[in-house]
């Protein structure tokens, strides 16, 4: 069943939106998609490297984790400028600030690029409209934006694009046990073998950002790190 075709559910529900009025899976319903893992194959954290070895980068004289479970118009990103600028009008250069942003449970779009939004989706599926179309989104506006495309009602044009956000020094984390529910979800949704379609959501992530075994362990670690914590 392809997902606008799925029927009306409450989007926040565990699994959230599938699709426009997508059906909601229950923690029962993940058992068909998630037997395409096997036990030791489910990509619950990244194997290659020390997953604990990125939060070492967090050494800024005033840190802070954004905590982000679900799309929140420019919130995620106009944020973390907002502390960087702030720091700086106080006497902190951007460069001597630690900021650390997880994208989790439904704003793991953000994470991965166009061709994701495309194939998957991701507009229907997460209920996210685009500024520009007004329609459902096929792309990730906060991925290289164009010059203006982000104002501010009496400060202006504002760089809050996620590579703009990267150039200072703000780093990016996604939950891999998100992409791997919502992967098994989709798949199911779309016919498609839930390995296929977790392979794609990791193959889309954007340069930069680190996988990270779930958001909450995340939140954790940020915190283990003396980042002040704050939800989107």
């Amino acid at each position: 069943m392809e997902p606008s075709n799925l029927p009306p559910t409450d989007r926040r529900a565990f699994l959230g939106t599938l699709a426009t009025g997508a059906a909601a899976m229950s923690l029962a319903g993940l058992a068909t998609p998630l037997q395409g893992f096997a036990r030791e194959e489910l990509p619950i954290a990244p194997r290659d490297e020390d997953p604990d070895a990125w939060f070492n980068q967090i050494k800024g004289k005033h840190r802070i984790v954004f905590d982000v479970v679900e799309p929140s118009g420019i919130f995620p990103f106009a944020w973390p400028r907002v502390f960087l600028l702030t720091n700086a009008a106080t006497g902190t250069p951007e460069a001597e600030s630690s900021v650390v942003v997880i994208l989790r449970h439904e704003a793991i779009p953000y994470a991965m690029n166009n061709s994701a939004w495309t194939k998957y989706n991701f507009g229907k599926v997460f209920k996210i409209t685009d500024d520009r179309t007004k329609e459902s989104a096929m792309r990730n506006a906060f991925y290289k934006p164009a010059s203006g495309d982000f104002q501010v009602p009496g400060i202006g044009p504002v760089a809050i694009g996620i590579n703009e956000l990267q150039e200072s020094g703000v780093m990016f984390c996604v939950c891999n046990m998100a992409m791997t529910v919502y992967s098994a979800a989709i798949g199911q949704s779309m016919n498609m073998d839930p390995k296929e379609v977790y392979n794609d959501f990791k193959a889309a992530i954007l340069p930069g950002i680190q996988i990270v075994p779930s958001g909450v362990w995340a939140v954790a670690r940020a915190q283990e790190h003396k980042c002040a914590y704050c939800r989107v």
